[in-house]
């Protein structure tokens, strides 16, 4: 979703000093949760120096702590500032379609992330392309998985930034014309975040995740009652979303954006709900929080209880109509109009400076939680299929927690360059195209699943041609008011007008490459790899009395040969 800019004047926003108290407090409380939670069901035995420990929070977690953590992980600070932005700019279709792709995501959830969970359980997986690598025996494979993983990350972790600064530019933190005040206050929240994630692992977003979360459904659920009534009613907010809408744009000729969706938006609207929801339990963080957990009936139950946060976020996005009733102005430092304000905005504007600061504060530690995890699971990828693969494959247990702190560091450290650096919309941009890569590893991961039907290369060259289309498809996006590339992520079905989200399109040619190839190099006989998984791994739980005898047979993922 890319922000709209309209130079506008530029703006007196004065610092409102009781919200900016009320975040500065709460953020302390959640940094001291994040350094306490390294004593939180540390192993006795080894601390937290291996990744089952450090990377996964010694893969003990119960349902509840599941759900926060999960819901945290899925449910961002830039959700919580992008999705109600996009419906303020443009309307449902950019907007409202994380609301089903939530819904349809849980289904996926319940059927496939509880195999992932025994068979990693068995053999020690921490990462997908762990599992990629033991199911095909291809280092170069499990590499491809990985480097997607992580470069798919950094651009989602500079986002939470992102929404970080947004908090703290209409709490009046910053200037245009001075760099140092404008991003030192998001410097020293991430040097914090670095501080305390090195320290305690993945332990401390699952512990600050229920904080965030309580702070979120309370300012989320009194606002969708409080405002409503101050406005009169849905019908006004609804009556004024759609009027702004209908409007037509004088620079591109168009209405400014879709009110409900029409028949010409349908394919558009459901690829984007069907895509991101196979590709959103593709990123690396989301498969961390679910190998953390303790059982696969813990996945399952979660499956079932996760739907609440798609209600909330539904509530959420409504909230960009109820700003255009509001007439809310989300004016940056530049004096350009940024919809990423809005919703902080939106709080500020209509309620009292104290549960302002409550809200603000939900928002901003809504971006601590995802950006901790996300760093963490990018370095284990890192740790485990590139240090360990192809630099050091002695590595110990407790080496490998050594590398992973560190590689977290540097992710970390990666994405704050990368926004204070470069502009905003080239980390949205990024992470669009992020969405289109990481769903072009779903083949290798879940049919994997499921069947050793596919050649590990012809999954090689169905991800080569998933990444090529995707990438040179959202390059010849043209933003119509920017003229920039990278201008969206819908484009027509090649030789077609239908529009749909590119990252469909790009998966199709994945699964067609891969299974025709699959067909040619089996009638080659080309060799197919070493698969170190059986069929009963697939259905193993915490319990099962084969697990510890498995996992003795086949020391953690034995590396099979290159493709």
């Amino acid at each position: 979703m890319n922000g709209v800019t309209v130079p506008l004047a530029v703006p007196d926003r004065p610092v409102n000093g009781v919200a900016l108290t009320i975040v500065i407090l709460l953020f302390i409380l959640v940094a001291a949760l994040g350094f306490l939670a390294a004593r939180w069901r540390r192993g006795e035995e080894t601390g937290l120096h291996s990744l089952d420990e450090w990377g996964l929070g010694g893969r003990g977690f119960g349902t509840w702590v599941t759900w926060f953590l999960l819901g945290g992980d899925l449910y961002t600070a830039y959700t919580f500032v992008a999705v109600p932005a996009a419906m303020w700019a443009t309307g449902a279709v950019s907007g409202f379609f994380a609301v089903p792709y939530t819904i349809v995501l849980y289904p996926i959830v319940f059927l496939l992330m509880s195999r992932l969970w025994s068979v990693s359980h068995r053999h020690g997986f921490v990462t997908p392309a762990d599992f990629v690598g033991g199911r095909y025996g291809s280092r170069t494979l499990s590499l491809a998985v990985a480097v997607t993983g992580i470069v798919a990350t950094m651009p989602y972790i500079a986002l939470q930034l992102v929404g970080i600064k947004a908090v703290l530019t209409v709490l009046g933190l910053g200037s245009a014309e001075n760099v140092l005040l404008t991003d030192l206050p998001l410097i020293i929240a991430f040097v914090v975040l670095a501080a305390y994630t090195y320290t305690s692992g993945l332990r401390a977003p699952a512990l600050i995740a229920v904080v965030k979360d309580l702070l979120i459904y309370l300012a989320v659920i009194v606002a969708v009652i409080y405002l409503p009534i101050k406005f009169g009613g849905w019908d006004n907010i609804f009556g004024a979303a759609q009027t702004k809408l209908g409007t037509v744009n004088p620079a591109t000729g168009r209405p400014a954006g879709v009110f409900i969706p029409g028949a010409a938006s349908y394919s558009a609207y459901w690829t984007l709900a069907l895509g991101s929801a196979l590709a959103l339990f593709m990123y690396p963080h989301s498969i961390t929080g679910v190998l953390a957990t303790k059982s696969r009936n813990t996945i399952r139950k979660n499956a079932a209880v996760l739907p609440l946060y798609s209600l909330m976020l539904g509530f959420l996005a409504l909230l960009g109509y109820v700003a255009i009733y509001a007439g809310t102005k989300p004016i940056d430092l530049n004096g350009a109009v940024n919809p990423q304000l809005v919703v902080p905005q939106l709080f500020l504007d209509h309620f009292p400076a104290w549960f302002a600061g409550i809200a603000l504060a939900a928002i901003a530690i809504g971006a601590l939680v995802p950006a901790a995890i996300m760093s963490i699971a990018a370095a284990n990828l890192f740790t485990r299929n590139i240090y360990r693969d192809f630099i050091k494959p002695e590595a110990t247990p407790k080496e490998e927690a050594s590398v992973s702190k560190i590689a977290s560091l540097v992710v970390k450290f990666g994405a704050l360059i990368f926004v204070i650096a470069m502009d905003q919309s080239a980390a949205i941009n990024m992470q669009l195209l992020g969405g289109i890569w990481i769903l072009q590893t779903f083949p290798a991961i879940v049919a994997g699943l499921y069947t050793r039907w596919f050649h590990r290369w012809a999954l090689f060259a169905g991800w080569a041609a998933g990444i090529l289309y995707g990438t040179i498809a959202a390059y010849n996006v043209v933003n119509p008011v920017t003229k920039a590339n990278f201008g969206g992520s819908i484009a027509a079905i090649p030789g077609t007008d239908v529009q749909v989200y590119i990252a469909v399109v790009a998966f199709a040619i994945n699964l067609i490459v891969a299974a025709v190839l699959t067909a040619v190099f089996r009638a080659m006989k080309l060799p197919e790899g070493m698969d170190i998984t059986r069929r009963s791994d697939y259905g193993a739980d915490e319990n099962d009395p084969k697990v510890a005898e498995i996992q003795r047979e086949y020391p953690l993922a034995e590396p099979g040969p290159t493709v």
